[in-house]
């Protein structure tokens, strides 16, 4: 009998985490200081939940490199574009995962990279627009094994 991994983790109870949530219900504690960097980037500003799509595995099997997709729904013309995108890890020891500063240059308002996260933990992703406004989506990530050390 060979044993596949995939089916060990299953059936030891490992499954799909990645979960959209509402920011507004993120649970994460305050502890490294993730919610005051949200401040400062929001200055003030309201967020509206939406117009984020994040691509991340449902289960990540190596915290230390964790893909991740971001798109903003924009048509990224003079007038209307996205002009940063800020990715927070809210139980990471250093929260600030990344900040992408984007031009209307671009065709599209998307971002990929790999990014490092220690735990099962809420993401969040902010965007800022040309007109002022800030987009904000969260979901929550799940890792076998973490990849930050504390």
């Amino acid at each position: 009998m060979t044993l596949i991994r995939r089916d060990f983790l299953q059936g030891a109870g490992l499954t799909a985490a990645l979960t959209l949530i509402s920011p507004a219900a993120l649970r994460a504690e305050d502890t490294n200081g993730w919610q005051s960097l949200r401040d400062r980037i929001l200055d003030g500003r309201e967020s509206v939940e939406g117009g984020i799509t994040l691509d991340l595995p449902d289960l990540s099997e190596n915290g230390a490199q964790v893909p991740l997709g971001v798109h903003v729904d924009s048509p990224m013309s003079a007038e209307d574009h996205v002009r940063a995108i800020h990715v927070i890890a809210t139980q990471n020891p250093a929260p600030e995962i990344g900040s992408f500063h984007l031009s209307p240059h671009l065709a599209r308002a998307e971002v990929f990279t790999r990014i490092r996260i220690g735990t099962e933990q809420d993401l969040l992703v902010l965007a800022e627009l040309s007109d002022g406004r800030v987009l904000e989506q969260a979901a929550l990530v799940s890792v076998t094994v973490g990849g930050c050390a504390t």
